[in-house]
């Protein structure tokens, strides 16, 4: 039986860029779990990290992107780069089932287990079960005169109102682009 189940959205707008997640695990038709934490902050705090798959997966793909975080300090984008190629061709780490947002003050990334860093044009991420849902609702919200925090809390909302893999249990994390660390 496959775990199903996660919302990520990320979001940057103004000073703010924020990584939300949903707190359900399930185990084909049965929640197993309902506040999981699928956002964590690595490397100091400067980079927020949220992932859409196994958790024992994720929990690996947060140790190597550490890794790699700790190997280029303050090149996020090259560090995503390295742990894809590595992701991609390592035989243990292809077997992965997992994607991740990844967020600092200046780049949104999205990595993906066939090699895949993308950078969104417009500073918002969805991925899991309910990603499309809160990718949408963003999109939508955007232009409003909202901040990205309350922007995420609204998607989050509509995909869990709509996606079944996803619940109403969100941790939000944000980091304020004006701050230094």
């Amino acid at each position: 039986m496959t775990w199903t189940g996660t919302t990520i959205l990320s979001v940057r707008k103004g000073n703010q860029v924020v990584v939300a997640g949903d707190g359900q695990v399930t185990m084909g038709n049965t929640v197993m779990k309902s506040n999981a934490r699928k956002v964590r902050f690595l490397s100091s705090n400067n980079v927020l990290v949220g992932f859409a798959g196994a958790t024992a997966d994720a929990f690996t793909l947060f140790e190597r992107l550490e890794s790699k975080l700790d190997q280029y300090p303050g090149q996020l984008q090259r560090a995503c780069v390295e742990l894809a190629k590595d992701w991609r061709t390592d035989k243990y780490l292809r077997k992965l089932e997992a994607m991740m947002a990844v967020v600092d003050k200046n780049i949104s990334l999205i990595l993906t287990g066939i090699g895949d860093v993308l950078e969104p044009q417009d500073g918002i991420i969805g991925i899991g079960s309910g990603g499309n849902f809160a990718l949408a609702a963003a999109r939508a919200l955007i232009d409003q005169n909202l901040l990205a925090e309350e922007i995420a809390k609204k998607s989050m909302k509509i995909a869990a109102d709509l996606c079944i893999y996803t619940n109403h249990s969100i941790i939000l994390e944000t980091i304020n682009i004006g701050e230094q660390s």
